[in-house]
């Protein structure tokens, strides 16, 4: 089975050591017990929004590119193919509008 939290722990722990970082820097940073940090990057713990807003931004890294890395792991471990961009006609089949009511513009690729 697999389980979100230990692809989002171990992408945690790239993004941490690809900015060569230690988990203590990054617990200090981002105002989060270390133990509970290092939980989190091995996938015994969920780490909630709040703590994962604050842990991406002690890495400096926006939290969509770390839940993107994580989706993009699911799928290889799911073994399907997440396309890089949406359909021509995803606009129409599904709106262009955000959850808050502002105007999202859609760009086909």
């Amino acid at each position: 089975m697999v389980l979100v939290r230990q692809e989002l722990g171990d992408v945690l722990r790239d993004f941490r050591l690809q900015k060569g970082r230690t988990l203590r820097q990054v617990a200090s940073r981002a105002s989060v017990a270390l133990g509970y940090l290092s939980e989190v990057e091995r996938g015994q713990k969920e780490a909630s929004s709040e703590i994962l807003a604050s842990v991406a931004d002690a890495l400096e890294t926006p939290v969509s590119v770390i839940m993107r890395e994580v989706g993009d792991r699911l799928a290889v471990l799911e073994s399907i193919e997440v396309p890089d961009t949406l359909p021509a006609d995803f606009g129409e089949r599904f709106g262009s509008r955000g959850s808050d009511d502002r105007r999202i513009d859609l760009v086909a690729h």
